[in-house]
This record gives C-alpha cells, sequence and structure tokens, in this order.
C-alpha cells in the first residue's frame, strides 16, 4: 500500500513539474502577447477568437473524453482486454474526427455570427478581424478532438507525463514566432502559429502511443454496445463540463462591452494568470486520480475511494487556500510584474489586476469542483454534475448582469467566482452524504490552515508596503517587491501551519526529510 501511495505522490508531483513548465511557458505567450498587442483591438479580435473553437470542443467533446471515454475504457481493459479496448478508442477516435471536421466547417461558415454572439460589444472594424482570425483557428477543433482522444489513451494506461507536456511544444512554437517572426507578419502570423501549435499537441504523443504498442485504425460503429456506453454517459456530463467554458465565453460577452472592447483581453490576462496558478496543482492532482478513482469504482472499493477523496482535499486545500488569499493581496504587483512592458500600459494593470483578485476568490470553489466532478464520473454518474454546471451558468450569467455596472471588470470576475462556488457546493453536498469524505478531522485542519494562511496574508502586505518604501518603480523594483512578499508569506504560513500541527505541513516534512535522507545515504 505504501509503495503505491509513493508511486502516486510521484506520479503528481512529475507530471505537477511538467505541468509547470508548460503554464510557464504559457504565461511567458501571455507577456508577448501583451507586450506587443496589450488590450488593442488587435489583442482584443485575437482573444475572442482563440477562444470561441475552445468552447466549442470543451460544450461538445471534453465531457465525452475526460469524463465518459476514460471510464468505459478502464472497464474495456479490466473486463475484456487490450484488444477490445484499443478497438473501443480507434471507433471513439473515429467519431470525434467525423464529428470536429463537422464542427469546423459549420464554424467557417458561420464565423461572422459566432464573432457577434460571443462579443457583441465589440465594434464593427474589430468584429471583421475578429471573424477573420476565426475562420483560420476552427480547425483547431479537429487537432484538439484527437490530441484529447490519445490523452485519454495514454491516461488510461498510466502513462500522465506526455500528456502532460502538449502544452510545452505548443507554447514554445507561439513563443517562437513572437521571436522571430511576430514584427513581419503581425496577428494574423500569429494565428498560423496558434494552429501549428494546437496540431503538434497530437503529434507528439504518437511516439508513446506506439510504445505503449497502440495502433489506431479506421474504424466506425455507433451502434457498438461501448460507443452507445459512453454517448449514453456523456449526455448529462456534457451540461456538468460546461461550467468553465460556457462562464469564459460569458465573461467575454460583457467584457466586450467594457472599455471599447478591452475587457476582452484584459480578462483574458488575468485569467491566464488564475488559470496557471490553480491549473498547475488542482490539474495535475485530478489527472493523476481519476484513472485510479474509476478503477476502484469498478472494484467496487469504496473504502479506498473514499479516503483518496478525502486526502485529496486536504492536500489540495493546504496549497490553494494560502494562494487565494496571496493572489488576492499581490494582484496588482503580479499583474505589473508579469505584462508592464512594451505597449502595456498603467491603465492595464489596474484593470487587469482587478479582475485577477476577484477571479482568486474561486480558487477553492475551482479545486473542490474539479476533485468532486472526477469522483462522479469515475462512477459514470453525471446527474449531479449536471445539475451542478447548468445552475452555475445560470448563477454567473445573473451576477453579471448585477455586478458589472458596480465593479466593472471586477464584478464579471466575481461573477465567475462566485458560480464555480456554488457548482462545489452542489456537488459536495451528495458526495458527503454518501461517502463522508469530510469529518471533524479535516474540517479542523481547515479552520488551522485559513487561520495560517490570513496571518501569511498579512505578512505579505507588511513586507510589500516595507518594501515599496524603500524602492522607486521599475522592473526590478516589481522584481524585488514581489519576490519578498512571497517569500515573506510563504515562510510564515510553513511556520504557523509547523507550530498549528498542520498535518499536511507534517507530511510535507516528513517527505523532505526522507528525500535528504535518502541523498545522504544513497
Amino acid at each position: 500500500m505504501e509503495s503505491k501511495s509513493n508511486s502516486a505522490v510521484k506520479a503528481a508531483g512529475l507530471m505537477m513539474a511538467i505541468t509547470l513548465i508548460g503554464k510557464v511557458l504559457g504565461l511567458v505567450r501571455e507577456m508577448f502577447l501583451a507586450s506587443s498587442f496589450s488590450i488593442s483591438e488587435e489583442a482584443n479580435a485575437f482573444v475572442a477568437a482563440s477562444q470561441i473553437p475552445r468552447v466549442f470542443f470543451d460544450i461538445v467533446f471534453a465531457s465525452a473524453i475526460s469524463a465518459s471515454f476514460i471510464p468505459v475504457f478502464n472497464e474495456y481493459m479490466k473486463k475484456r482486454g487490450k484488444k477490445e479496448a484499443f478497438l473501443l478508442s480507434s471507433n471513439f477516435i473515429t467519431l470525434v474526427g467525423i464529428l470536429s471536421m463537422a464542427i469546423t466547417v459549420l464554424g467557417i461558415v458561420f464565423a461572422p455570427y459566432l464573432s457577434v454572439l460571443f462579443a457583441d460589444g465589440f465594434d464593427q472594424q474589430t468584429i471583421d478581424l475578429c471573424t477573420r482570425l476565426l475562420r483560420i483557428l476552427f480547425p483547431t477543433t479537429i487537432f484538439t478532438g484527437i490530441a484529447f482522444s490519445f490523452v485519454g489513451v495514454l491516461q488510461s494506461m498510466d502513462e500522465f507525463n506526455i500528456p502532460a507536456a502538449m502544452s510545452i511544444v505548443s507554447n514554445l512554437i507561439i513563443i517562437i514566432y513572437f521571436i522571430f517572426f511576430n514584427d513581419r507578419f503581425g496577428v494574423y502570423g500569429l494565428t498560423v502559429a496558434f494552429l501549428i501549435g494546437w496540431a503538434m499537441q497530437a503529434v507528439i504523443q504518437i511516439p508513446s502511443l506506439l510504445k505503449k504498442g497502440y495502433k489506431y485504425r479506421f474504424y466506425l460503429n455507433i451502434k457498438d454496445s461501448g460507443i452507445k456506453k459512453i454517448i449514453i454517459l456523456m449526455l448529462p456530463v456534457m451540461v456538468g463540463t460546461w461550467v468553465q467554458p460556457v462562464n469564459l465565453a460569458v465573461n467575454t460577452k460583457f467584457a466586450s462591452k467594457l472599455f471599447e472592447g478591452s475587457g476582452v483581453s484584459a480578462v483574458n490576462y488575468a485569467n491566464t494568470v488564475y488559470s496557471i496558478i490553480i491549473g498547475v496543482f488542482v490539474l495535475s492532482i485530478a489527472n493523476v486520480i481519476f484513472p485510479r478513482l474509476s478503477r476502484m469504482s469498478v472494484d467496487k472499493d469504496h473504502e479506498n475511494f473514499s479516503r483518496t477523496i478525502s486526502s485529496t482535499l486536504e492536500a489540495m486545500a493546504f496549497l490553494i487556500i494560502p494562494m487565494t488569499l496571496g493572489l488576492m493581496v499581490l494582484s496588482e504587483p503580479v499583474i505589473r510584474l508579469i505584462y508592464q512592458r512594451g505597449n502595456f500600459s498603467n491603465f492595464a494593470v489596474d484593470i487587469t489586476a482587478k479582475a485577477l483578485f476577484y477571479f482568486s476568490i474561486g480558487m477553492p470553489g475551482f479545486g473542490i469542483h474539479n476533485i468532486l466532478s472526477r469522483a462522479f464520473y469515475a462512477r459514470q454518474n453525471g446527474r449531479i454534475p449536471l445539475i451542478s454546471g447548468l445552475v452555475s451558468i445560470a448563477v454567473n450569467i445573473v451576477l453579471c448582469n448585477l455586478l458589472i455596472g458596480k465593479l466593472d471588470i471586477g464584478g464579471l470576475a466575481l461573477a465567475s467566482a462566485v458560480s464555480q462556488t456554488v457548482a462545489a457546493a452542489i456537488l459536495f453536498i451528495p458526495m458527503q452524504k454518501e461517502n463522508r469524505i469530510v469529518d471533524k478531522f479535516l474540517i479542523n485542519e481547515v479552520i488551522k490552515m485559513v487561520l495560517a494562511s490570513v496571518i501569511m496574508a498579512l505578512s505579505a502586505v507588511l513586507a510589500r508596503n516595507a518594501a515599496l518604501s524603500y524602492l522607486s518603480g521599475g522592473f526590478v523594483s516589481n522584481v524585488i517587491v514581489t519576490a519578498v512578499s512571497a517569500m515573506a508569506g510563504i515562510v510564515v504560513y510553513a511556520l504557523v501551519s509547523y507550530i498549528l500541527k498542520v498535518n499536511a505541513m507534517k507530511l510535507s516534512l516528513d517527505i523532505i526529510f526522507k528525500t535528504l535522507k535518502r541523498s545522504d545515504n544513497p
């Protein structure tokens, strides 16, 4: 049992490191975008155009791949063997490819209407540019469908590192474009580079698939029992996975009406920072435990199923609670450090930092929702996530209308954060009743984490103010202010957690000491 636990920790740790590299490169990509285009018409058009195909993919295919295909594929591997499982995957990939091609053709034809639908606050010139870029970008739906189908196969066979590295390749291609070609080809060249990057996400997985003995063959049988099971499971799950993409589309639509359309790029820049910070930890953990939860569900191992969810939530809370408060108090210096160069003005910093501040409030909800939704999907139960998704989207739309007039861009981010929290609560209540994933021990631990995080946030603010009193501004000053504030917060959080005897802190120290001991005694 201990060796399996250590293996899971190592897998999550390595995947987290690879994901972190990809996220950092994604941030570098956004830094180039902000420096080159800031919150201009071209930036707004490109951001909107790049989001639309992703929304369609997430709405139609993400649920089938992440929540429906993997559990059924695992079931086939366990009960019918590798040959039948591979045939099912070929059938599924063929179906995804055909449907994504159809969506791409329709997207290209109806691009002008989609541009207006998703960003009706743009002026006509920006709408026209968005339409042209969208027609170039819509084939990303095909590449994404194939790439994420490959991800489903590899993750089901316990290969997490190559899927996690996909974004490294795509982001490197775009960064290379910015360095060598952007001055010559501008936003149209950037759009083509973006398309090539997404295509490479599928290509880099082929060697690993071949190494696992996998060979795709063209096969289509929509009457196959496995495909029927995936579709039946997919239909309710589909709405449950709409929360993130639909809420982002809603925010983009409202943001296009702010600051002459510049709210779109500002929301995107803030959401990128937010997604990188939260995604490295939450999605890495969620992607590792999902196939394991699926297998536990097949084996009807209810005790380990509940224990895995509980321990995952505890570890996640130890990271997310301080990150939430830390990012809120440091939102302005973080945005200034990351983006303020080139054409990125003080006004752009202000509105982007405001969005990041309010996005951060949704971190705990994001984490809980991602873990618990995978727990439901592992049990092939999509009804509760469906309800959660519908309510979350409705809450976001209502709050966007109510808050945009009072908090402008901050209101949109807050609406997203609250809707994510509501979605998490709807998943938590039935899961808790059935599995008792949270007990008195975990509640006490979370209380101690919150107390340590509040003290950490106060320390970070004091450190930031002290550093600002000695510095005059500029890039170097921003680096020092952010670094000093973050380090002060980390040290204080670790110290207070140790004093309060937070269980997750003790486990972390044990792992560190064991690692150091092994290195001293090879």
